[in-house]
């Protein structure tokens, strides 16, 4: 998946559970989850990176660090720090990052992930 929607189901896990510790053990989960879908990535890295820093920033700035909706965000993206870190980047550590298989024709395609990303973060972002 997106990075951005990584971040978008991850916020939407610590809102739903209202609990810091389940939005932090739930984000790598609902990370593998999302890349167990077959989808399409974008091709650009600076756009997945800028995309989903701008994500975690928006709701880091609407709920405070602390917050379980920020941790869940950065619990559930924070896989995809092995795809940009130097040292990192050269082995896949996460199990859902070894197996290529769900990147291929016919996935759901990255404009759909975007929409939805951003239709979770719009909900998360106007909250009362």
């Amino acid at each position: 998946m997106i990075v951005s929607l990584h971040v978008a189901t991850g916020g939407a896990a610590g809102a739903l559970t209202r609990s810091r510790t389940a939005a932090l053990l739930l984000g790598p989960v609902l990370h593998a989850v999302g890349d167990a879908i077959p989808h399409r990535d974008i091709p650009s890295r600076a756009f997945e990176v800028g995309s989903g820093v701008a994500c975690a920033a928006a709701l880091l700035g609407r709920y405070g660090p602390l917050s379980p909706v920020t941790i869940g965000a950065l619990a559930a993206s924070a896989p995809d720090l092995e795809h940009v870190l130097p040292r990192i980047s050269e082995r896949e550590l996460f199990p859902s990052h070894r197996f290529r298989g769900w990147h291929r024709e016919g996935g759901v395609p990255a404009w759909a992930q975007l929409a939805v990303a951003g239709a979770i973060l719009a909900l998360l972002l106007r909250r009362g």
